[in-house]
């Protein structure tokens, strides 16, 4: 080809070969080679092809493995929490179901709260103690995906064993929460190991984090309402229901390519203490905890207070969660995008802030519309915080480390899952619903006003990690 035409063609060979390819299908020549390109083509011909269709021919829907990825992993995420929520509803119903503590009304809201307490609680127990040691296995074997298959499938095999043992009406409730905690462990896996598996992938960590981020607050969106209709079949019908969610997406996931890097030879242990070479981290663990701890508080003591406020049944109990969960999963893509342009410090101390206000607010909400539309903010400021969050965990990390980073960030978030549970109850059974709301509304305000000068020091440029478009 003529000189002025050479330095066009001094690419990499996949760019080259690109390029022959769109040449011959917009000129209709037969060549697979930039030599045999030349045979047909000087350079006012080469300058006379469309530009349009060289570099502004529409993409096609073709599926990327990266997108067929990151579709199988979020079916993950949306399935354990979809799972989990599945049961909040009427959990008062399930403990009598199980043996436990009878939790009839008879305006005994205490016992109420006692009977649910350690249902939840053993579950995240098992999510504590755990997490983090999954996402060391899966950094030290540079192995995710066979892992997130066997907590997926385990998880459903505890959540029948739930069911059929409830059935059965004969085992102790220390053997019930025993089966409870074992179903968390193997659950957690599948949960944390999915979404540092969407970490490994190309897109941008806000985007793969909003990705995780839908799935959640999808999940959660759904698993309210229709938890609530299940219990209207039977207190044990939602047990099933979770079991054969997480068969079919563990079992799916088979399909997920592995990425993750190639292990750097060290031991689960190695890779948990290496950890401690970036205290960063504890800045997301921290908002990650607090964050949380208002969806603990929600699961138990929301349900709570809006069934004996509004004297409303689990059905109508589930549709006011999920006026958070339909804002919380629908905003989080786009709002994860979005810290990939502006950083993350101000979706994060910004949605914090207004995140305490707004669940404050949720206490003066006169009427259960009135709720529901106070649920609705809580849930867009959530979906503002939480994938520049756990993005924030993704850009502090080293890629070796991903696995047990987002294991940690889980750990916490568990902690504060549990303290919204036990310490929200704790509160509002001694002194009352408003102290509860008002205690967890501040600290999520106190957080974001401390750690602000600590989350601007930060050196993570904005936009890293940004390539949106990809995969």
């Amino acid at each position: 080809m003529h000189d002025e035409c050479d330095a066009e063609w001094v690419r990499p060979k996949p760019a080259r070969d690109a390029i022959v390819s769109v040449l011959t299908e917009v000129t209709e020549i037969e060549a697979e080679t930039v030599d045999e390109l030349d045979t047909y083509l000087d350079p006012d011909a080469l300058r006379a092809v469309n530009r349009q269709a060289l570099f502004g021919r529409p993409r096609t829907a073709a599926v990327t493995p990266s997108r067929r990825d990151r579709a199988v992993l979020s079916g993950v995420v949306f399935a354990v929490l979809f799972a989990q929520v599945l049961l909040y509803p009427g959990i008062p119903d399930l403990v009598v179901a199980l043996g436990g503590t009878p939790a009839a009304w008879d305006g005994d809201v205490g016992a109420i709260l006692d009977a649910g307490k350690w249902f939840l609680t053993v579950e995240f127990l098992g999510f504590v103690l755990c997490a983090g040691l999954w996402g060391a296995f899966s950094d030290a074997t540079g192995r995710r995906t066979p892992l997130i298959v066997a907590g997926a499938v385990v998880g459903a095999a505890g959540y029948l064993s739930l069911g059929v043992l409830g059935s059965f009406g004969t085992v102790p409730y220390g053997g019930i929460l025993a089966v409870r905690f074992l179903q968390g462990v193997a659950t957690i896996g599948a949960f944390s190991l999915a979404i540092t598996t969407l970490m490994d992938l190309e897109g941008g960590q806000g985007a793969n984090m909003g990705a995780a981020g839908l799935a959640i607050g999808g999940g959660t969106a759904l698993g309210s309402p229709v938890g609530g209709a299940l219990y209207s079949l039977g207190p044990l019908v939602p047990l099933y229901a979770a079991a054969a969610v997480l068969i079919v997406v563990g079992l799916l996931s088979m399909l997920a390519t592995d990425r993750a890097p190639t292990p750097a030879r060290r031991s689960p242990a190695a890779v948990l203490r290496g950890l401690q070479g970036r205290p960063s981290l504890a800045v997301p663990f921290a908002f990650g905890f607090v964050d949380r701890l208002t969806a603990g508080f929600f699961a138990l003591v929301g349900t709570v207070y809006f069934q004996s406020a509004f004297d409303l049944g689990a059905g109508a109990t589930g549709v006011l969660l999920g006026a958070f969960f339909l804002p919380f999963a629908l905003l989080q893509y786009p709002f994860g995008r979005l810290s990939d342009r502006i950083g993350r410090v101000i979706p994060v101390a910004a949605g914090s802030l207004g995140y305490g206000f707004a669940v404050i607010g949720v206490y003066y909400a006169p009427t259960p519309p009135a709720a529901g539309g106070a649920m609705l903010l809580v849930g867009v400021v959530g979906a503002l915080v939480a994938p520049a969050t756990m993005a924030l965990v993704s850009d502090l990390a080293a890629p070796e480390q991903r696995g047990v980073a987002m294991g940690g960030f889980n750990v916490f978030g568990s902690l504060g899952f549990l303290s919204g549970i036990v310490g929200g109850a704790t509160v509002a059974g001694a002194v009352g619903f408003r102290a509860a709301f008002f205690a967890v509304g501040f600290a999520e305000i106190a957080l974001a006003v401390v750690l602000f000068p600590v989350l601007l020091r930060l050196d993570v440029p904005v936009g890293r990690g940004e390539s949106v478009d990809g995969g």
